[in-house]
């Protein structure tokens, strides 16, 4: 039996955006609270898309301080490395396939992020992904700088992207496919034995589509910042609204809150789906 889990990737498996390690600093950006709200106000203004928005303002960032290199894919996987991981994430992978294949079940792993791909692809964890699907830009053949936004991937996009892993899409750009109809039990991945992983409000139509399919999201939080009230806020936003199944720290090292839930939903689809 197959299952995937799929995870949004800041502030679920990293801490923080991606972008503000590495990139932001480097690009001069040192109050990214001020960056995000002009990003907000453009955005507003111009009555736009907010992550287009933002990849437009890092990239004329990267212009105005003549840092255009920092964008390309090398030096965005180079800044990846500097991403601060959630405790446990670097052995999670190998431990959670190792109790998966021991219910009978094989795991397939996914992202799917607002950030910025190229950057996720250069942490230590990359590896382990069956597909990251993350925001990219389109770079000019001749100088390799980026010129636009290729992929944006915001709140709502992020359920086509579930649809994609659903059917076994593994790519951006065909429409045609995954709008084809294919009965549920002949798609590799059914909703009901899918475990989504996200932390905010980019990841609430997901989470809620995956778990009304009979599938399972699960809510994660920065355990250091569970006494603000901006975090209990939004955990409690997320269970009054029934979007998710379970609210966990995150902290991925084996017998931890999260570990343990996990395994539990396994085994509950090896059960039931066996």
């Amino acid at each position: 039996m197959q299952c995937a889990l799929v995870y949004d990737f800041d502030g679920t498996l990293a801490k923080g955006n991606c972008a503000e390690h590495g990139l932001m600093p480097t690009l001069g950006l040192s109050d990214t609270s001020k960056f995000w709200s002009e990003v907000h106000r453009k955005n507003q203004e111009r009555d736009g898309d907010e992550i287009l928005t933002y990849l437009g303002e890092l990239a004329l960032r990267a212009w105005e301080v003549e840092k255009r290199s920092e964008l390309t894919p090398e030096r965005l996987q180079a800044h990846g490395k500097s991403i601060p991981l959630f405790p446990g994430v670097e052995n999670w992978f190998d431990a959670i396939n190792r109790f998966a294949r021991e219910q009978g079940i094989a795991l397939s792993h996914y992202i799917v992020s607002s950030g910025l791909e190229e950057m996720i692809r250069g942490t230590s964890v990359a590896e382990h992904f069956r597909k990251i699907f993350g925001c990219r830009y389109h770079y000019d053949e001749d100088s390799g700088f980026a010129k636009w936004p290729s992929v944006g991937i915001d709140y709502t996009t992020k359920t086509q992207y579930l649809f994609r892993i659903n059917k076994g899409i593994e790519n951006s750009w065909d429409n045609k496919k995954v709008n084809e109809y294919i009965e549920p039990q002949n798609r590799p991945f059914p909703f009901d034995r899918m475990i989504y992983f996200g932390d905010g409000d980019t990841d609430i139509p997901a989470m809620k589509m995956v778990k009304a399919q009979g599938g399972c999201s699960i809510a994660v939080f920065d355990g250091e910042k569970w006494t603000e009230s901006r975090t209990q806020e939004k955990i409690e936003k997320l269970i009054s609204e029934d979007r998710a199944s379970y609210v966990v720290p995150g902290d991925y090292t084996v017998g931890s809150q999260l570990d343990v839930t996990v395994k539990g939903i396994l085994r509950l689809y090896a059960r039931k789906y066996q």
